[in-house]
């Protein structure tokens, strides 16, 4: 057999349905082999763009999601889809192309060493130089990348081993169940919890599994214990639980991390450090329980007293059966701050200036959606507001980056979870920096016929930046820049342009957008101009409830 036949065969092995990307020259084995596969290929116009589709796929489906460039360039063009896969705990697959390795006519052009450079961003990283091992090498490639933490892997594929005769031989797909906690940590952290005075549960994105919702919810209800969640937390249980304390959407000093000082224990439930801190630990401040698939890393801002390491699932399930609920417990203070942050989160709600303030933004986009409607973002300053203002009533409906944190992966994102779930109502929001940095996939979501919403938030400049330019007291310099129409440009894809003239009309545009087929994309104006004063009024009135 042809081996990209086989490897073929082999990522059909797998269960790949979708690969992202675009081919080169160095593929084209593949991509003929594919001619005949139930794998269906999708071609993007950037190669970021197609990663960040397939670090989606995986984040969604808990597969890794497949994609595919060339040599060279577009090799180097899968760096940023590998790091934000590899941080964010997304099980991705990227197979890159290469001049062949026995014989080349061509010198070094355009060769770099792709392996060694996805080194450091991915979990596995190989070059395939006989096609016999291409079984063994998808297998392993698939099971490391899903295996707890989940991340990147990748294979190249010379042009001449792609070509050669190979031995068919596939191996089966066998799963492993994650071995349990200690049951002596599961004691210990018992004690802890039932020793404790003002007990918290931090949930980070680690805790995003079906079983380990169902067990957290348990857990939380059982006890009684009030909750908070990070940013990729967002949805894990639903936010309208009564014992919900909020997002920690900022670093330090908001209503939440009065709660979080006023904590004596931390029961930090799938979160690591590679995602932004939530909370810094200090000697001899709060105690932290670290329950997660595998031990923390010991950094100068968390260092845990307990680690419980094993399948998060079974180690929450286990503290609900043992843990009881302390009669000392004191979560008074809590449902103060709880009382402080849902008054707060709901201030501008019902604002109707236009531009559009984002926390209207925020509480428009959430009640035109149903409750499994997903949004993803980009990154800009309006994630913080969905982060910290956006309810979530269920895991994975809202898709940010709180990792790498890279602008350009909102519209990809989105484009990926509608093909997942084309019953679901999505939206993509992104500032006006980002969508232009991978707008160019617009025409792929046209030519695959996905009906989804995409809006621009328009300020013409990278409003992030600016918003921290003036709050460390610099001059406005440097960030502001001219944008195209974007009605004009959604519409030369073939997408849908809208642009609303007050708060009234988008609404009614976002309704209307949201029921009729197509790509719409709204070039929505918006106002960043109150983020410094509400900020600081926000910090000031946090400091007043301690």
């Amino acid at each position: 057999m042809k081996a990209s036949d086989l490897f073929v065969k082999a990522l059909e092995n797998e269960g790949v349905e979708y690969i992202f990307g675009i081919p080169g020259e160095e593929n084209l084995d593949i991509l003929n082999s594919l001619i005949d596969s139930n794998i269906q290929l999708i071609l993007t116009r950037h190669e970021q763009g197609a990663g960040f589709m397939a670090a989606t796929y995986g984040r969604l489906t808990g597969k890794p999601g497949v994609c595919m460039s060339t040599l060279g360039p577009g090799a180097t063009n899968l760096v940023t889809p590998a790091a934000y896969a590899q941080l964010g705990a997304m099980p991705m697959l990227m197979i890159t192309g290469q001049k062949p390795i026995k014989k080349s006519k061509q010198g070094r052009f355009q060769i770099i060493d792709v392996v060694d450079m996805m080194q450091s961003i991915t979990k596995f990283t190989k070059q395939i130089v006989n096609g016999n091992n291409i079984p063994s090498l998808v297998r392993e490639a698939f099971r490391l990348s899903t295996e707890e933490r989940p991340g990147a892997v990748h294979l190249e594929l010379p042009e001449d081993v792609a070509a050669e005769e190979s031995d068919f031989r596939l191996f089966e797909v066998v799963g492993h169940r994650r071995p349990d906690a200690n049951n002596k940590s599961i004691v210990s952290a018992s004690r802890m919890i039932e020793e404790a005075k003002n007990p918290l549960i931090l949930i980070g994105a680690g805790a995003n599994r079906k079983r380990t919702s169902y067990a957290l919810k348990e857990f939380i209800e059982r006890t009684g214990i009030p909750f908070f969640n990070t940013q990729m937390g967002k949805g894990v249980i639903d936010e309208r639980h009564p014992l919900f304390l909020g997002t920690a959407a900022l670093s330090a000093n908001d209503f939440l991390h009065n709660a979080i000082r006023h904590s004596d224990l931390i029961i930090n439930v799938g979160h690591d450090v590679i995602e932004k801190p939530p909370f810094f630990m200090e000697q001899g401040a709060q105690k932290v329980i670290h329950v997660n698939f595998f031990p923390a890393e010991v950094d100068d801002v968390y260092f845990p007293q307990l680690n419980v390491v094993g399948d998060i699932a079974h180690s929450v399930h286990s503290l609900a059966d043992m843990v009881d609920p302390a009669v000392h417990w004191d979560f008074s203070y809590f449902k103060k701050v709880k009382a402080e942050v849902d008054s707060h989160l709901h201030k501008y709600f019902e604002d109707k200036r236009f531009p559009t303030l984002p926390q209207r933004l925020v509480n428009m986009v959430r009640k035109a959606l149903p409750e499994d409607g997903i949004v993803t973002l980009d990154n800009g300053v309006y994630k913080i507001w969905f982060a910290r203002n956006f309810e979530c009533y269920q895991p994975n409906t809202l898709l940010l980056d709180n990792a790498l944190a890279t602008m350009g992966a909102g519209l990809p994102s989105a484009m990926a979870a509608k093909m997942i779930y084309p019953e679901k109502k999505v939206i993509s929001v992104c500032g006006d920096g980002g969508f232009m940095m991978n707008s160019q996939e617009l025409e792929t979501a046209v030519r695959h016929k996905l009906n989804l919403v995409v809006i621009i938030l328009n300020d013409s400049s990278y409003g992030m930046i600016k918003w921290k330019q003036e709050a460390m007291g610099f001059p406005n310099f440097g960030l502001d820049y001219a944008n195209p129409d974007f009605v004009a440009y959604a519409n030369s894809y073939g997408a849908i342009g809208h642009r609303p003239t007050s708060d009234a009309d988008f609404k009614a545009t976002l309704d209307s957008c949201l029921e009729t087929d197509g790509v719409h994309v709204i070039d929505l104006a918006i106002d960043y101009s109150l983020n410094h004063s509400i900020l600081n009024v926000l910090l000031k009135e946090s400091a007043e409830i301690i």
